[in-house]
């Protein structure tokens, strides 16, 4: 084996970075402060301190063929969107197939992680750890941060005059279960997220009331998108991100909003974003509007004061004699057992290069994966940023200069703010993000190449869905099976489905994707005349 790496977190970043590390020929010692794997995936019945918590409720917003490890598709048989126990199902799976689990250290905390006085030769890092009350500490070549952001709760409330004085129970969105000891009662949800949004509708069928509060809207998107078919493998392909991309801002913004307004419009729904146009990461509800038309759940601006019993909301409407508030406003980015200085600089934000690397350290031998949020899976977006930080930490890809780096993150930071506004620069365009890592290590794949030799899977990766598997055809980690992963991930998709058989299995038509390419000329030709 080689250098020693510490992987912080056994969720499916953690596992990625073992992962990663074994096929580099690293040698991957994970600490996990739980018992088990998963981390944001495993559900406990009650929240644990310093772990993510979900619902019991929850089930994914990325479909399967979208959010698999790249090489380990998912079962024939497993539904498109998969509730939280599905997941876990899976994670084990894939765990004890690629034999990781063996590198875990369990039920251990990780205390510190401090430079060795060596570091600016050595890269090394001194790590502590406590397990049944006993501390130990070790030397490692590299740390991965796999600890994920859904752990330290973020409760503003200093921005609710008054909220002292209410007498009613008062909690964040992570110490939610389950619905039933709600029964009969009046609930205030802060946040109109994908956990607050979740737990309104689901509060809806047993609660007196439930009222949504809202500083800035959101867009509401379904997980059943164009035809039936999952949102995202029709919504996240390399065809739209180039109309996006190469469109005129005004027509794109236009586009982005209709198809957000597809399904219904949000402003007779008291939905709409403050500023329609960022692509403000969207929620994904199927059953909200439907609550709303039928009056189980309402939605309100923010709330201006609390009194004991009410909620004043901005526009002076009151919402009397409630029994609960439940915060569903996000969290907070915290890596205790690490010096701040390491990974924080400007206004105190977290700042890395390419959302993995804090620019600024003598030696590349520490990296975050998991941190960047975009609005494609979890699962292959860590998979890609551990296999480029191994090969990084290994030597065999190189970081740029501090200044190039630290240019490059303002250049981006700039464009985030553009995109997806001040509350959301942690966020990143899903295909741009994937495709920049896979360059640096060779697993980009080449379209205009493929169309020359592979035109049958070039229609596939280019106007279908921009599917893990793409990032194992070609390059280190290269998947023998990713081609035919790709053109068969309809069928996959089609098949739970198909309980009740009723003609033939119908597939998106690509040539409909052609089309539109060709329609795209007239348009802008059409906009040019309009405008002169």
């Amino acid at each position: 084996m080689g250098k020693r790496v510490a992987i912080i977190g056994a969720g499916v970043s953690g596992l990625a970075s073992i992962r990663s590390c074994l096929e580099e020929g690293l040698e991957p010692t994970c600490f996990e402060r739980s018992e088990d794997i998963g981390g944001l995936w495993k559900f406990s019945e009650h929240a644990e301190e310093g772990r993510a918590s979900i619902y019991q409720s929850v089930f994914t917003n990325s479909s399967k063929e979208m959010m698999c490890f790249p090489d380990f598709p998912y079962p024939d048989d497993f539904p498109n969107f998969m509730h939280n126990s599905k997941l876990q199902e899976y994670i084990t799976v894939f765990s004890k197939e690629k034999n990781l689990l063996k590198y875990i250290q369990f039920k251990t905390l990780v205390c510190s992680v401090n430079k060795r006085p060596d570091f600016s030769v050595s890269g090394q890092w001194d790590i502590t750890t406590e397990r049944d009350g006993k501390r130990e500490s070790a030397i490692f070549d590299a740390v991965l941060i796999c600890s994920g952001h859904h752990v330290y709760p973020n409760l503003p409330e200093e921005s609710f005059p008054g909220l002292k004085l209410f007498k009613g129970k008062c909690f964040h969105s992570r110490e939610y279960k389950e619905p039933g000891i709600f029964k009969g009662k009046r609930v205030l949800v802060i946040g109109l997220g994908n956990s607050g949004c979740d737990i309104a509708t689901e509060l809806s069928h047993t609660a007196e009331q439930v009222i949504i509060s809202s500083r800035s809207g959101s867009w509401v998107m379904s997980r059943v998108w164009d035809d039936g078919y999952p949102w995202d493998m029709m919504f996240i392909t390399r065809f739209e991100t180039f109309l996006k991309n190469s469109l005129p801002t005004i027509i794109s913004d236009w586009w982005y909003m209709k198809q957000m307004n597809a399904r219904f419009k949000h402003e007779n729904y008291g939905l709409m974003p403050l500023n329609g146009t960022l692509r403000k990461e969207p929620v994904f509800n199927d059953e909200l509007p439907a609550c709303i038309l039928c009056g189980t759940v309402s939605i309100k601006p923010n709330v201006k004061a609390f009194t004991e019993t009410s909620a004043i909301f901005e526009d002076g409407t009151v919402f009397e004699a409630i029994d609960c508030v439940i915060f569903a406003t996000g969290y907070s980015y915290a890596y205790p057992f690490l010096d701040e200085s390491i990974i924080k600089s400007k206004n105190n934000e977290i700042t890395l290069f390419k959302g993995i690397f804090p620019p600024k350290l003598e030696k590349p031998t520490m990296a975050v994966i998991g941190f960047v949020q975009s609005l494609g899976a979890t699962i292959p977006t860590t998979d890609l940023q551990a296999r480029w930080a191994v090969q990084v930490i290994k030597g065999t890809c190189t970081l740029p200069s501090v200044t190039v780096m630290m240019n490059d993150i303002d250049k981006k930071r700039e464009g985030k703010l553009k995109w997806f506004g001040t509350s959301e620069t942690v966020q990143t365009d899903y295909i741009s993000y994937m495709d920049e890592l896979a360059s640096f290590i060779g697993a980009k794949p080449n379209i205009p190449w493929l169309f020359l030799t592979d035109p049958k899977l070039a229609v596939e990766v280019f106007f279908g869905p921009c599917s893990p598997y793409q990032f194992r055809l070609v390059g280190p980690g290269k998947w023998p099976g990713a081609r035919n992963a790709i053109l068969t991930q309809w069928d996959r998709t089609l098949k739970p489905m198909k309980t009740r058989a009723v003609g033939n299995p119908q597939k998106p038509c690509m040539l409909c994707h052609l089309v539109k390419l060709f329609v795209l000329p007239v348009l802008f030709i059409a906009v040019f005349l309009a405008l002169i």
